[in-house]
């Protein structure tokens, strides 16, 4: 059967095969929602596997393009919006770091959750993380992080912006990155503090259910 060719292909990264599997699917009346869920299953697994150290990372980027890839083809037949059905993230690597790898990884994961992720980039001033805000009200979360424990102030400065914003109770705050603790993550007042990109993916779904 096709769509469980396309949750393997996925699972094993296999981005050149996974478009014309998804439309072969598609053909055969597979629906596009159906085949959207089990690409979204098939990265859960990758992510499990990931934090079994099963996989490391070049594999779980590989899983994620694959199903970018997928993803593509279903475009025109979801509804607008299906793809990013259960809401925004904001995300961004803060002010003074450039790091970013890990910041494309997350935001990867979390796309391939179901989210409409709108990426900032590296070095992100406070101000940009709150107009961003401001011009997409409907975001749910908002997650930023630091890779270097120089730019650890300018994390904490970023949520504590967040945290005195007047549409604060309508957000939650994810936090991660190399020198990052859940107990720095408490102490600066975010909502949640995540160790990996794949835990990242299965918190956001959490954060918003």
């Amino acid at each position: 059967m096709s769509i469980e060719k396309v949750n393997d292909l996925v699972i094993r990264g296999k981005a050149k095969l996974v478009p014309a599997a998804v439309q072969e699917a598609l053909d055969e009346g597979c629906s596009a929602t159906d085949l959207l869920d089990t690409m979204i299953a098939a990265m859960d697994v990758v992510g499990e596997n990931f934090k079994n150290g099963e996989i490391f990372v070049p594999e779980m980027l590989i899983s994620a393009k694959a199903m970018k890839k997928g993803v593509e083809v279903l475009k025109p037949h979801l509804a607008t919006g299906a793809t990013g059905a259960l809401g925004k993230v904001i995300i961004g690597t803060v002010a003074g770091d450039l790091h970013d790898i890990g910041k494309n990884l997350v935001a990867m994961m979390i796309e391939s959750a179901g989210f409409e992720v709108i990426d900032l980039g590296v070095d992100v001033p406070v101000e940009k993380f709150l107009s961003t805000y401001e011009e997409n009200p409907d975001t749910k979360i908002v997650a930023c992080s630091a890779l270097l424990t120089t730019t650890m102030p300018a994390l904490e400065a970023t949520v504590a912006a967040v945290n005195a914003a007047p549409w604060r109770s309508k957000v939650k705050v994810m936090v991660g990155g190399a020198p990052i603790t859940q107990e720095f993550a408490d102490k600066i007042g975010a909502d949640a503090y995540t160790p990996d990109a794949a835990s990242a993916a299965k918190r956001a779904k959490e954060l918003v259910s």
